[in-house]
């Protein structure tokens, strides 16, 4: 039975996923064969982000995902129809996308491509995830130690670049896709602590370390743990070994609980919560690293992380680490993404509980009338004055949605679709006995 989304309310995941789309489509441009959705569709509304049509981050690529999981989970065929036109939308602004990375270019479009071919069995959407990787490909361009884009290893960088090239390796069954990425990834491995950087992060000091997990040392590590897994490659574990020690070595301890800092030395005392810079993103990289090499004290530490978060006081109050955000890429979307994950891996029932308590937080927060639901919020934390609801997936109300969705598939046996950065179960198993 398919749920009719003229009676969805916020008061339930799947509702305010239903209600998110409703927004989304207010802000549709272009026609029915080929459509994308502008950042922000609010009268005089003004979009956090700088305008990115096609992107995984805040454009159609990232909203195409939403759009395929929602019509799995509602069995409505409008919401395929929504992604089809996303689809065609992205074949034909591919071709003028230049940026080759994970969230902002070719690399999310094509991961976007990869899935829409396989949930709606759209052979031209794999043959135009295959161009574009193609052309990642071919931007490759020799550096020290093996090829690359920027020579950030990052996953803002090469790193997210190398994740997509895996992804479409996989689906795609295009091992040269897989080969140009071990590779790129050896680079990073020859790092003596793999990931971060100095001075190359906007707003922050010229000598700031950052171990996070977009612009820092943790996705650096995720990405040779997974390098690691695919190839067998004992370097890649290493590395990704050192990576993670860097990052116990600075966190803050206290009992069974783990911060980390944003960034080092100036910010030692400023712990994200959320993915971006903060513990949900970082214990993916320890999830990770467990599934690579089957050290329980990994997932352990993945496990402090979470603890972190619960006793910081969040979803009932604001925290400097986790102000007004909703989003997945520094607010709540991105916390219930991990503890739902962290179920799944432990079976952990409190886990599942506290990813209720943000779902139903995070739903009781939207705003909406008639025309859907939005999210509004101070996506820059030092710009709190600034609010504002986005569209797109990492910044927005398609992002919200799919977290949304993915706590309401726990423990129903469907699969939900997970960015190459998410290490947890892409079927969310079924409640513990």
């Amino acid at each position: 039975m398919s749920l009719d989304p003229r009676r969805a309310s916020a008061g339930d995941p799947l509702s305010a996923a239903i209600g998110a789309a409703r927004w989304i489509r207010t802000a549709a441009a272009g026609d029915a064969r080929a459509r994308h959705w502008v950042a922000n569709p609010d009268p005089r509304g003004r979009s956090a982000l700088t305008p990115e049509p096609a992107s995984l981050y805040g454009g159609a690529a990232g909203i195409v995902l939403f759009f395929l999981e929602l019509a799995a989970a509602t069995g409505r065929e409008e919401y395929l129809e929504d992604a089809r036109a996303g689809v065609r939308y992205l074949v034909e602004a591919g071709p003028g996308v230049g940026d080759v990375t994970f969230h902002h270019g070719l690399g999310g479009i094509a991961v976007a491509l990869c899935e829409a071919g396989w949930v709606l069995g759209d052979g031209l959407a794999e043959e135009a995830a295959a161009a574009a990787l193609d052309r990642v490909a071919r931007a490759a361009r020799p550096m020290d130690g093996g090829p690359g884009w920027s020579g950030d290893p990052a996953q803002r960088g090469d790193g997210g670049v190398v994740l997509a090239l895996l992804h479409g390796a996989a689906m795609l069954r295009m091992p040269s896709y897989a080969e140009l990425a071990a590779e790129a990834g050896l680079r990073a491995a020859r790092l003596a602590v793999p990931g971060h950087r100095f001075g190359d992060c906007e707003g922050l000091p010229a000598d700031a370390v950052t171990p996070g997990f977009l612009a820092g040392t943790a996705g650096t590590a995720f990405l040779l743990a997974r390098l690691y897994g695919v190839s067998g490659d004992g370097r890649f574990l290493e590395a990704a070994h050192r990576g993670a020690d860097f990052v116990r070595s600075v966190s803050a301890l206290s009992g069974r609980r783990a911060l980390v800092p944003h960034h080092l030395p100036q910010g030692r005392g400023l712990h994200y919560l959320g993915f971006c810079s903060g513990s949900a993103g970082v214990a993916r990289m320890f999830v990770e690293l467990y599934r690579a090499g089957g050290d329980p004290a990994d997932l352990e530490w993945a496990e402090r992380l979470a603890t972190g978060i619960v006793t910081s006081g969040v979803p009932g109050r604001r925290v400097p680490g986790l102000w007004d955000t909703a989003c997945q890429c520094c607010g709540l979307a991105g916390l219930v993404e991990l503890f739902v994950g962290l179920w799944a891996v432990t079976g952990r029932e409190a886990y599942l509980t506290f990813a209720r308590t943000l779902g139903e937080h995070l739903a009781g927060r939207a705003s909406g009338d008639g025309g859907g639901l939005r999210w509004y919020q101070a996506f820059e934390r030092v710009r709190p004055g600034v609010v504002s609801a986005d569209t797109g997936y990492m910044a927005g109300a398609a992002g919200i949605g799919a977290a949304l969705l993915h706590l309401e598939a726990a423990g129903r046996g469907r699969r939900v679709i997970l960015l190459p950065d998410n290490p947890f179960p892409a079927i969310p198993g079924m409640l513990p006995e």
